[in-house]
C-alpha cells in the first residue's frame, strides 16, 4: 500500500524514526437537548432566521498571559458571521445570558462512556473554559469538564492508556471561509460531545487506525451516541525522535489516520533535514538580509495572473520579498506535491487571509506561472538577487501583504527549531497544511458562571449496572462462535449487534446465518431509508427469530422487515401465486405510467416494466419473468 509513492504499510519504517501518535476522538452524545440549554439537538437545512457579526478578542489568562493561538487567531483580523435559527439556538448560544445548568442526562452517558473504558470517575466536575478565537463558539471559549480519567482499553496484547473523557459543547458548522469574512451555521453549536483522550502509545501508522476504529465502534455499540457523517472528527498527534507534537485537526473519516499520520512522520523527518542545512547557513535567523521592494507598477496592465489581480475593485499592491540563499530551501518537498513553500502559502492563507490560488508567487516555481521572463528580470535586478536566492512576490491589500511578509519571516526563522507546536488542517487527500499554533495551558480557566457538580458514588454505580458488554469482548467471543473477521467487523459497526447477541446463544449454521442478516439484509433496509427505529423491537426479533428457524426467502423477510412496524409477522405463510388476472391488473397500471413511445424503446420499457413489477413481488421472480416475456413476445 502506497501513498504517493510511500510505502505507509512499513510499519517498521515509522517505528524506526521513532513514531508516536496520541488520538482525541470527539464524538456527539444521543441527547435530546443541548449541554447548556434546553435547546432541541440536531442539524437543520432551512434557511436561517437572523445573522449577527462578531469580532473575536484575546483576553489574558488567569496568570495574566496570552495564549499563543488567541494572539495569532486575533492577528487574522475576521469578520465572524454566525447564522441563527429560532429552533436551534437561543440567547445562551450567543453569550448574551449564563449557562443554563449542565444537561444531566449528557453526564450519565459520559459516566458511562468512561466506565467502558474502564476510568475512574472524578468526585465533583468543575466546568472549564478552553478558548476559541476563531470563531468557531460565539463566546470565544468551549465549556468543556472532566468525567472520566486514568481508563485503559486492551489492544494487541497490551494496554492502551485512556488519559481523560470530557464533556464539553460543540462548535459552529463551518459555512464559508473567504479572505477576512467567516459564515458558521449554529443549529450544530452546544450539542454535547464526549472528548476521548489517548496516550501517544501508538507506534505506527496502522495501529494510530485501528486503535482509533476501535475506540470509535465501541461507543457506537451502546446506542448512547450520535451516528451519521459531521458527528464524529478524529484530532491525532504525531511526533518522531527530535520533533515536537504536531496536532492533525478534523479528520473525517478513520481511514485517513494511517496516510496522513504516515505523511506527517515523513514530513517532521525532512524538516529536521532542512533544521540542519539553516542553522550551518545562516546560524540565527536574524543573519539573514531580507530585502522587499514594490512591483505594483511593473504589474498594472500586464496580462498574467498578478495584473488579472490588480484588475479588480479592491485596492491591491504587488510587493516583492528575496530569501537569500533559499532556492533549495523553498522547493525542498515534505509531502507529496508539496513542498516548503507550500507551508509559507499555507501560513499566509490562514493568518494574511491571501486565499487566493496561488497566493504566493515564487522565482524557484516560475514554470508554474504566466509570468514573463522579462519581469522576473526586472525584479531579480531590483532586489539584487545573487544565484541561490530565491524570492517571493505577493499581490493583496496593502496591510495584507504586509502581514505576509512578516509571517513569511517568521516560519522562515522557525526552521531553526525543525518541528514547531502546530495544529494542522486534513486536507483529504493524506495531505495536511496550516490551521494554526498549537494552544498551550494558556487557553484554560476556570468558568465562573456554572457551580461544581458532585457525583456520588451511588450515581456511578447506577451507571455501572447499565454499561454494556465492552466492544472487544464482544469481539473475542463472536470469534469464538465461529464468525469470520468481516462478519465481527461488519456486527462491530452495527446497531442491531445486541439484538443479534440476543437471537444467537448457540454456535453452528444459525449463528451463520443471523450474521448475514444483520451485517447485510438490515443494512440495506437502511440505507434505502426503511425506518426500522419506527420497528417493534419484540416484532422484529420475532421476525428474524422465525427466518432462522424456517428458512424463509431474503426477499420476503426484507418485505416484512421494511412494511410491518406492529403485529406478529411469524403468522405470515406462504404469498399466494401472483394470477394472470392480477398480472394483467397491474400490467395495465405500470405500462400507463411509462414515459415514452413503447415501440420505439422497447428494451428500456422492458427493464422499467420489468423492476416496476418486481418491486411488487419480490419473491416471484421467475413467474413474473415469464409472464413479462409473453406479453412482450
Amino acid at each position: 500500500m502506497t501513498e504517493s509513492g510511500l510505502d505507509i504499510s512499513d510499519n517498521a519504517r515509522f517505528e524506526s524514526l521513532g513514531f508516536k501518535c496520541g488520538i482525541e476522538i470527539h464524538q456527539q452524545l444521543n441527547t435530546e437537548k443541548k449541554l447548556f440549554c434546553h435547546c432541541p439537538v440536531g442539524l437543520t437545512k432551512r434557511r436561517h432566521d437572523a445573522e449577527i457579526l462578531r469580532h473575536m478578542r484575546p483576553t489574558l489568562s488567569e496568570l495574566g498571559e496570552y495564549d499563543g493561538t488567541a494572539l495569532m487567531e486575533f492577528k487574522t483580523k475576521k469578520n465572524v458571521i454566525y447564522r441563527l435559527y429560532r429552533d436551534r439556538t437561543c440567547t445562551y448560544e450567543m453569550d448574551d445570558t449564563p449557562p443554563f445548568l449542565v444537561n444531566q442526562q449528557a453526564i450519565d452517558y459520559a459516566i458511562r462512556i468512561s466506565l467502558l473504558f474502564n476510568c475512574r470517575i472524578v468526585d465533583e466536575i468543575h466546568v472549564i473554559r478552553k478558548q476559541y478565537l476563531d470563531g468557531s463558539i460565539p463566546t470565544g471559549f468551549q465549556r468543556t469538564m472532566i468525567i472520566g480519567i486514568d481508563g485503559r482499553v486492551p489492544f494487541r496484547g497490551r494496554d492502551i492508556k485512556i488519559n481523560q473523557v470530557n464533556l464539553e459543547e460543540e462548535a459552529c458548522r463551518e459555512v464559508t471561509d473567504i479572505g477576512h469574512d467567516i459564515t458558521f451555521a449554529t443549529d450544530r453549536l452546544s450539542i454535547p460531545l464526549v472528548e476521548i483522550i489517548t496516550d501517544c502509545q501508538m507506534k505506527n501508522p496502522e495501529e494510530a487506525m485501528e486503535v482509533c476504529r476501535l475506540l470509535g465502534n465501541a461507543m457506537k455499540i451502546t446506542g448512547l451516541v450520535r451516528r451519521g457523517i459531521g458527528t464524529v472528527r478524529q484530532d491525532v498527534n504525531v511526533s518522531v525522535t527530535g520533533g515536537h507534537r504536531v496536532e492533525i485537526k478534523g479528520v473525517h473519516k478513520v481511514g485517513n489516520i494511517r496516510p496522513l499520520t504516515a505523511i506527517e512522520a515523513v514530513r517532521q523527518k525532512k524538516l529536521l533535514e532542512l533544521k540542519d542545512i539553516f542553522i550551518n547557513r545562516h546560524g540565527l535567523a536574524e543573519n539573514i538580509k531580507y530585502r522587499e521592494n514594490g512591483f505594483t507598477s511593473l504589474f498594472s496592465g500586464s496580462n498574467n495572473m498578478i495584473g488579472r489581480y490588480l484588475e479588480s475593485d479592491r485596492p491591491f499592491k504587488v510587493g516583492g520579498l528575496l530569501l537569500p540563499q533559499m532556492s533549495d530551501i523553498v522547493t525542498c518537498g515534505l509531502q507529496p506535491d508539496w513542498d516548503f513553500g507550500s507551508e509559507l502559502s499555507g501560513r499566509v492563507r490562514v493568518i494574511a487571509c491571501i486565499d487566493c490560488k496561488p497566493n504566493l508567487f515564487f522565482l524557484s516555481h516560475r514554470e508554474q506561472y504566466d509570468i514573463p521572463e522579462t519581469l522576473w528580470d526586472k525584479i531579480k535586478e531590483q532586489l539584487n538577487w545573487r544565484e541561490g536566492d530565491d524570492i517571493v512576490v505577493i499581490c493583496g491589500p496593502s496591510d495584507d501583504v504586509t502581514t505576509a511578509f512578516n509571517e513569511i519571516k517568521i516560519r522562515i526563522a522557525e526552521l531553526a527549531d525543525g518541528v514547531i507546536h502546530e495544529t494542522r488542517q486534513d486536507m483529504k487527500n493524506g495531505t495536511t497544511d496550516f490551521e494554526r499554533i498549537l494552544p498551550g495551558p494558556d487557553r484554560m480557566y476556570p468558568d465562573t458562571d456554572h457551580p461544581p457538580v458532585k457525583i456520588t458514588p451511588e450515581r456511578v454505580e447506577k451507571n455501572r449496572q447499565l454499561v454494556t458488554e465492552p466492544l472487544w469482548e464482544k469481539q473475542n467471543r463472536w470469534q469464538k462462535l465461529g464468525l469470520h473477521q468481516e462478519q465481527i467487523k461488519a456486527l462491530s459497526l452495527s446497531p442491531f449487534a445486541d439484538l443479534f447477541d440476543s437471537l444467537t446463544e448457540d454456535s453452528g449454521d444459525k449463528i451463520k446465518k443471523a450474521a448475514h442478516i444483520f451485517t447485510g439484509l438490515l443494512t440495506g433496509l437502511r440505507r434505502e431509508n426503511i425506518d426500522l427505529a419506527k420497528t417493534d423491537r419484540d416484532v422484529l426479533k420475532r421476525i428474524i427469530s422465525q427466518s432462522l428457524t424456517q428458512d424463509w426467502p431474503v426477499a420476503r423477510l426484507k418485505k416484512a422487515l421494511s412494511g410491518l412496524t406492529a403485529g406478529d409477522a411469524t403468522e405470515q405463510s406462504e404469498n399466494k401465486v401472483i394470477t394472470n388476472s392480477e398480472f394483467n391488473d397491474i400490467w395495465q397500471r405500470v405500462s400507463a405510467e411509462f414515459n415514452g413511445n413503447r415501440s420505439n424503446n422497447k428494451e428500456k420499457f422492458r427493464r422499467f416494466i420489468t423492476g416496476r413489477i418486481l418491486a411488487k413481488y419480490p419473491e416471484q421472480t421467475h413467474r413474473v419473468l415469464s409472464l413479462i416475456e409473453e406479453k412482450l413476445s
